[in-house]
């Protein structure tokens, strides 16, 4: 590998431009395989919702999905599959996704399903109350009855934040959700799912000027509405330790989470990288730094992982974030020492940084994974739409393989110096009468 990435690049062609009505559209094409992806990202999520309406954007997800002005209810997934393509979409901290890959025949299909939901998905009584319904079991089944289904994504927000934005729960309270109603869902609509507040990326087997042609055809005439300000959910730093402690009588033993504030994801780029490989050093694969001290050397925990946000991936979120580490650990471990093994473990990369094999190692799994991801023109067109959407550059998602192997020892050793466990947020998990 070459310490400037050069060789890692993705260079698939990007092409954009924008409707009228301020969608912007960026086009991905690769001829080499008869599939293509059609994509939809609205700039809004989790962190948009406001106070009282808790689990909304999760709430509207569904409700994209029961049928459109020309599209009955189930009518969507049958007109997919029935080409044989598969179809989703998800709910994140900073925006909503809505996806489908099909044979390329089927391209003009898919444009005109999301269009279609675009400009009027079927907001009713009936299916408010079905989604409603369908949300509350779902949290029922992932977080009220699993053992640690709300840890630590749910329950260190709290602890570690200061605004209504960044610690809510984002899947929602019971009592926001039911008492939602239809005109709080078209408002939510008209403000956010305006076509001027989404990106529509397209990847995979794509003539360009037919495929701006069919665009064209079937979102020129979806309204044009303005769209809202970019929410602001950056914090100060903290200052001091923030510890919090939750039970959960369904754990079979306990757990800690530790989260650091670290640089903007967006604004600090090029300091954040040095951050993700941190992430990595620590915890990825047997050869890790927590994973050899915690759990084959002092053996204070039975699982550990650090990753970046609170669901995982580094690179489609906004400020404020953090680095996450958590641990389970038997019973019989206080939570303490644990943390005082993880903070060792920290201190010694910020103190004695890291050797040069050590780091092209973790560049190379990291970058293999992204490339592997890169490898289906769905995973592709998936990060091109986010890096359009959140950095502003679908191309920043074929160079961040290189990007992260032209980090230096030097970048990694300041992340780690960031990590400060007097500024650290806590939440310990403990089985109902588990000691500290």
């Amino acid at each position: 590998m070459t310490r400037d990435g050069a060789d890692l690049t993705l260079r698939h062609p990007v092409e954009r431009f924008t409707l009228d009505n301020g969608l912007r559209v960026v086009l991905a094409p690769d001829r080499s395989v008869p599939v293509v992806a059609v994509s939809v990202f609205y700039d809004v999520g989790m962190r948009s919702e406001p106070e009282g309406r808790t689990g909304f954007a999760h709430l509207f997800e569904h409700m994209m999905f029961q049928g459109s002005a020309n599209v009955p209810k189930m009518e969507h997934a049958r007109l997919v599959q029935a080409a044989g393509g598969m179809f989703n979409g998800s709910t994140h901290l900073d925006y909503t996704n809505y996806f489908q890959a099909l044979p390329s025949e089927a391209l003009e299909r898919a444009l005109f399903l999301e269009a279609d939901r675009m400009a009027a998905p079927a907001i009713t009584e009936e299916n408010l109350r079905n989604q409603i319904d369908v949300v509350k079991e779902e949290i029922r089944v992932n977080v009220l009855n699993r053992p640690y289904g709300a840890f630590p994504w749910l329950q260190l927000p709290p602890v570690a934040f200061e605004s209504f934005a960044n610690t809510h729960d984002g899947y929602g309270s019971f009592v926001d959700l039911e008492s939602s109603t239809v005109e709080d869902a078209e408002d939510f609509f008209s403000r956010y799912y305006a076509p001027s507040n989404a990106v529509l990326c397209l990847g995979g087997d794509l003539d360009t000027a037919e495929t701006e042609r069919l665009v064209r055809r079937w979102f020129d005439v979806v309204p044009a509405r303005p769209a809202p300000p970019t929410p602001h959910t950056g914090e100060p730093s903290p200052t001091s330790v923030r510890r919090g402690v939750v039970e959960d009588p369904l754990i079979p033993t306990p757990a800690v989470a530790v989260g650091w504030r670290v640089p903007d994801p967006v604004g600090d780029f090029d300091t954040y990288l040095g951050t993700v490989l941190l992430a990595e050093l620590l915890s990825e694969g047997d050869a890790s730094r927590l994973e050899l001290r915690l759990v084959h050397g002092d053996r204070v925990a039975v699982a550990q992982s650090s990753y970046l946000g609170l669901f995982g991936d580094p690179f489609d979120v906004r400020d404020a974030t953090m680095l996450v580490t958590q641990v389970h650990h038997p019973a019989e471990v206080p939570a303490d020492r644990v943390l005082d093994a993880v903070f060792e473990e920290v201190a010694r990369v910020a103190t004695d940084g890291v050797g040069a094999e050590e780091l092209v190692r973790v560049q190379a799994r990291t970058s293999a994974q992204l490339l592997r991801q890169a490898d289906s023109v769905l995973g592709r067109t998936l990060a091109f739409a986010a890096a359009e959407l959140v950095h502003g550059r679908a191309e920043l998602a074929g160079e961040l393989a290189a990007r992260l192997a032209a980090v230096t020892p030097e970048q990694v050793q300041q992340a780690a110096r960031g990590l400060d466990p007097g500024t650290a947020a806590v939440l310990e998990l403990r089985t109902i009468g588990g000691r500290r």
